[in-house]
């Protein structure tokens, strides 16, 4: 959401300077989308040594390490991919199910990173997981008491307090990064130990997930851009 009228007139528009932020933020998660969709269509044209499509590979993954209760299913679009831990299910987009590309594999070995990470109780993904309501009833309430704290003088101190609910979005975006990146080191272990993928192909498998990793880094650094907008303009609401 865009604060109108905060800054002053000037040419006619209403300028704001902590639109600045906004662009900034803009502009990392467009490079972070483009850079993921460009790596990951190189390589999902790259047929990988072994044959073995995303489904495939995703289920020797599991029965590897005693995960046959986990269940594999296809589902519509690109880069969809994820795990449903509440429902036990990897869920592979069509395009990697079916696919023996090198991304098809190295997605479904990420997934399938997130499955050992419940397995092995990692810490992040726990909290991560325990957190998701607080920060979904803190993400829906945050905007609407910052502004009210805006557009009512008597309800100024409402504003710090959105800017407290809107931090427990940006905690969710900061936990998310090593989850991500473990869920990566893991898959990739699990390409390896498993002899999906060569020497070479693991490299292009890296760049792959390095790729998926900087989405999650870049949705990072745009929230806490917006977290520093909404400071910079409460304080500016104080000197008033």
């Amino acid at each position: 959401m865009i604060l109108f009228g905060y800054g002053g007139y000037y040419g006619g528009i209403f300028f704001d300077p902590t639109y600045i932020l906004i662009i900034i933020a803009l502009i990392i998660t467009s490079m972070a989308s483009i850079g993921v969709r460009s790596t990951y269509h190189k390589y999902a044209g790259v047929r990988n040594s072994t044959g073995y499509t995303g489904q495939q590979a995703a289920q020797i993954f599991l029965t590897n390490n005693r995960l046959s209760h986990i269940r594999l299913t296809s589902i519509n679009g690109e880069l969809k991919d994820h795990f449903d831990s509440r429902n036990n299910v990897v869920r592979l987009s069509g395009s990697n199910y079916n696919n023996s590309s090198i991304a098809a594999v190295a997605v479904a070995a990420h997934e399938c990173g997130h499955v050992m990470q419940y397995q092995r109780n990692y810490l992040p993904v726990i909290i991560r997981g325990s957190i998701v309501p607080v920060v979904n009833f803190a993400s829906q309430l945050a905007w609407p008491v910052f502004f009210i704290g805006i557009f009512f003088s008597s309800f100024r101190f409402l504003m710090p307090i959105g800017i407290l609910l809107f931090s427990a979005s940006v905690a969710f975006h900061l936990i998310t990064l090593p989850v991500e990146f473990d869920a990566s080191a893991r898959g990739m272990r699990l390409l390896r130990e498993n002899n999906i993928l060569q020497s070479d192909e693991l490299v292009k498998a890296r760049k792959v997930l390095n790729a998926a990793a900087m989405t999650y880094v870049a949705s990072a650094m745009g929230s806490l851009l917006q977290l520093l907008r909404l400071i910079l303009i409460a304080k500016r609401y104080d000197r008033d």
